[in-house]
């Protein structure tokens, strides 16, 4: 039975809409292009840092939803190597509060039996960062509920490239042929190996991009673009998209079968 008393009290939408899906429509693997903090903030007559830092609130509420909800992935998109050419104050914002999230959320992630694996160009990034995220990972390795990855330093094109590449220095050693670069090998070399497809791809803000995020991984996923700006993101709103996503029929390319007939 699924931990929903505190994300959908008694008698709420929310609680409703959970009772009329059946587990077996769940998503396993749910990812998230978080989008709208600026905005947020602008609308609010504040600096674009505090939409950044509203928008933490938001990862808690969605990665603890997503846990309870016995989801089993959640990839959640912080930070892209696009994000670089922002404005250095901001880029420093965010790292700082990357962090923060680190240090504070480590006892959240093991109270809720969440393992943490961060996906992207990590070696880029600042020292102190990436000891945060070694120290996470080996906290969290011997969890066994949600796996929560968050993209950072992210680029699907980079993601391909770097996989690509792989496969060229392999193939110059003679450890590999032609012949068995396939869709396996290639999604065994992916840094996101050993998670499933998303089936679901969340999308806030309404902005209907998909800014070169998981390009390999997203092939058949259902996209849900909600106007609801990141910072507002809450778990009703995981929980309207699951809704969504229930009542699809997906056909990965085929036809359903009262059509063959």
């Amino acid at each position: 039975m699924k931990d929903v008393d505190p994300i959908a009290p008694e008698g709420s939408e929310e609680r409703q809409l959970l009772a009329t899906i059946p587990p077996e429509r769940f998503p396993r693997h749910v990812a998230i292009i978080m989008d709208g903090n600026g905005r947020w903030a602008t609308r609010r007559g504040l600096p674009r840092v505090e939409g950044h830092r509203a928008g933490i609130e938001a990862v808690r509420s969605t990665v603890e939803a997503a846990a309870r909800l016995e989801i089993p992935y959640l990839t959640l998109y912080a930070f892209s190597t696009e994000n670089w050419r922002r404005p250095r104050w901001e880029v420093l914002t965010l790292m700082s509060l990357l962090k923060e999230y680190l240090q504070r959320e480590l006892p959240t992630l093991a109270k809720h039996n969440i393992r943490f694996r961060p996906v992207g160009r990590l070696g880029e990034l600042d020292p102190e960062i990436q000891e945060g995220l070694a120290r996470a990972v080996e906290a969290t390795a011997r969890n066994t509920g949600l796996f929560f990855q968050i993209a950072l330093n992210y680029s699907g094109r980079a993601e391909l490239v770097d996989t690509f590449r792989q496969a060229v220095a392999l193939a110059q050693r003679g450890e590999l042929t032609p012949e068995q670069v396939d869709e396996k090998w290639v999604e065994e070399h992916l840094l996101t190996a050993g998670t499933p497809d998303p089936d679901l791809l969340i999308r806030t803000s309404g902005e209907m991009r998909i800014s070169n995020f998981l390009l390999w991984q997203i092939a058949y996923t259902e996209l849900y673009v909600t106007p609801v700006l990141w910072p507002d993101f809450r778990a009703r709103d995981l929980i309207l998209a699951i809704a969504d996503y229930a009542r699809r029929e997906r056909r990965f390319g085929g036809v359903p079968e009262e059509e063959e007939r």
